[in-house]
């Protein structure tokens, strides 16, 4: 089927019906969904090309990707990201954009594929404190959404992210509540925004039962398997060792885990651990009971609605920044119960 037989099949001008196809603010809500749902029940899909000679779009979202080697996009949640994204950009008829770029090369990055017409959008991912990328993509007039947040930002702007300093607060004091007063946080790169919440939580639970905080036990790095394991040696070889773990990814605590098998600990009984797990789809936490007790979110669902809110800026424009906070559920599995008594 194409555009002038739905348009037949609807009653409307052909200009309505591809006006309402593409997003254009003139076209009222109720023309608009019966539009698309006549499209998805004929099947019909516009034609790229002409979409973007008609609108003067690119039709393709971007993601700029750096190489650097200390860089939490090197995490495997990425790929279950894109997987959402790409959902959305699919069905709303918008193709996927990667660079991969050298960490200096990032803001002429973004400055040719707006100078190029390459892209509609981007979404920013991995945002730091103060993070220059906001300013930037403001300056240059490319649409954008941060996956995230970046403290410190003067612009505002539109992002989607997870309550990670609740999830953490609610976690600690989950492990506080089963008699914990040794708890090792494990944490991601503190740079990163979702690191810096993370700890913010953390510390406000101990601080609100007026528990100590130790440095020796607050770890920040890469989020990768053998720093989960090393951190965990170092916590579990000091003289007074933590009796729980605070840790920031699955991968993480598969790594203390491994740490705590080593010397003989059995996970919930010796020594307890939360996790934050975004339900990665090939990497799973358990099937009817999880594996490790856990803050989650899903990451796929993140792209999913990162995507759809900047489609929905691209085909808008002048729409105020927007926010959208997702709240991380607290699952009990496995690897929690009563701190161990001490002789």
């Amino acid at each position: 089927m194409n555009l002038k037989e739905l348009a037949t099949r609807l009653g409307l001008s052909t200009t309505t019906v591809s006006r309402a196809l593409n997003g254009y603010p003139e076209v009222n809500e109720e023309t608009r969904e019966r539009v698309m749902a006549a499209a998805k029940r004929h099947n019909y899909r516009p034609n790229a090309r002409a979409i973007r000679l008609a609108t003067g779009r690119a039709m393709a979202i971007g993601h700029v990707i750096t190489v650097s080697s200390k860089h939490e996009i090197v995490n495997p949640v990425f790929a279950d990201f894109i997987a959402g994204a790409g959902e959305t950009y699919s069905r709303r008829g918008y193709d996927m954009l990667l660079s991969v770029v050298n960490d200096a090369d990032e803001p002429r990055a973004y400055r040719e594929l707006k100078s190029r017409g390459t892209v509609d959008g981007i979404i920013v991912h991995a945002p730091r404190a103060n993070d220059p990328r906001i300013h930037l993509l403001h300056e240059i007039g490319l649409p954008f959404v941060v996956h995230g947040r970046a403290t410190g930002a003067a612009d505002p702007y539109s992002w989607l992210d997870v309550n990670n300093r609740r999830s953490f607060r609610r976690a600690a004091e989950f492990l506080i509540d089963l008699g914990h007063r040794r708890i090792a946080l494990v944490n991601g790169l503190e740079f990163m925004d979702f690191a810096i919440r993370r700890r913010a939580g953390y510390e406000e639970a101990m601080a609100a039962r007026g528990l100590p905080l130790d440095p020796a036990l607050m770890f920040s790095d890469e989020m990768t398997e053998t720093y989960g394991y090393s951190a965990a040696c170092r916590a579990l070889d000091q003289a007074d060792p933590p009796t729980a773990f605070l840790v920031s990814s699955l991968i993480i605590a598969i790594g203390v885990r491994r740490a705590l098998e080593e010397r003989g600990l059995k996970l919930g009984r010796d020594v307890s651990l939360i996790t934050h797990d975004d339900e990665l789809s090939y990497l799973r936490n358990g099937e009817d009971i999880p594996i490790f007790t856990a803050t989650r979110s899903s990451v796929r669902e993140a792209g999913r609605q990162a995507a759809e809110m900047l489609i929905d800026r691209i085909q808008t424009p002048g729409l105020p920044p927007q926010q959208r906070m997702l709240e991380a559920e607290l699952m009990v599995g496995l690897s929690t119960g009563p701190a161990p008594t001490r002789g």
